[in-house]
C-alpha cells in the first residue's frame, strides 16, 4: 500500500557536488544537491542555485564552475559548505582544502574530491526558487585509484556522496550492468 506525500522527496538520493566558483585568489564553494547530466555529447550538466546565494552571482559574473564530487570522506566539509555563506567564511581555508589550478577555466578545483568536472555555462534558466546553470564539461579530473582499466570510473571504489531529505548516503555496490534486461 502506498501513501500520498508532500512534493519535497524528489528524485532520491541526489549526488551531492561541492560547486567551486571564481579564482584562484577569490573564490568559494557551494553544496549543491540539485546537479545532473542533461546530455551526453558534449557533456552537458546543470546546478541549480538560488538566487539568493553568493555562489550565483560569482558563476552568473564568470560564467564558470567546477562540480567536485566529494566521497564518503568528506561528509562534514560537505555539510559545512552547505550551512556557511562563503561571503562570511573562506571554504577551502576553513575545510582544509587544496586548490588545484584547472586545465582550461579559472576555477579552482578541490583535490580532495576524487572527481572534478570543469564547466563552462552555456545557458542559465530562471525558475520559481532556483536559477539553473547549464553548462558544458570542459575538463575532467579523476583520481588514478578509482579508475578502472578501460578508462572507466569505477563507481564501486569511488564511494561518493549522495542527499536525499536531510540525511548523507554513499552508494558504492554495483548491481548491475547496463544491457543486463528481461530477455
Amino acid at each position: 500500500m502506498k501513501i500520498e506525500l508532500e512534493n519535497h522527496l524528489g528524485l532520491a538520493p541526489n549526488p551531492v557536488a561541492l560547486v567551486s566558483s571564481g579564482n584562484m585568489e577569490n573564490s568559494n564553494i557551494a553544496t549543491i544537491g540539485w546537479t545532473g547530466i542533461l546530455n551526453s555529447e558534449p557533456m552537458i550538466v546543470y546546478v541549480s542555485i538560488r538566487p539568493s546565494r553568493f555562489s550565483n552571482e560569482i558563476i552568473t559574473k564568470t560564467r564558470e564552475f567546477v562540480i567536485n564530487l566529494p566521497d564518503e570522506k568528506l561528509v562534514k566539509e560537505a555539510d559545512f559548505c552547505g550551512t556557511k555563506s562563503g561571503k562570511d567564511v573562506d571554504k577551502f581555508q576553513a575545510c582544509h582544502f587544496t586548490k588545484r589550478q584547472s586545465k582550461i577555466v579559472k576555477v579552482p578545483y578541490i583535490e580532495e574530491c576524487p572527481i572534478n568536472l570543469e564547466c563552462k555555462v552555456i545557458d542559465i534558466q530562471t525558475f520559481c526558487s532556483h536559477e539553473m546553470f547549464l553548462a558544458e564539461v570542459v575538463c575532467t579530473h579523476c583520481n588514478k585509484e578509482i579508475v578502472g582499466t578501460k578508462e572507466e570510473v569505477d563507481f564501486a571504489q569511488a564511494n561518493l556522496l549522495t542527499f536525499a531529505g536531510k540525511k548523507y548516503f554513499v552508494a558504492n555496490r554495483e548491481v548491475g550492468i547496463r544491457g543486463c534486461g528481461i530477455k
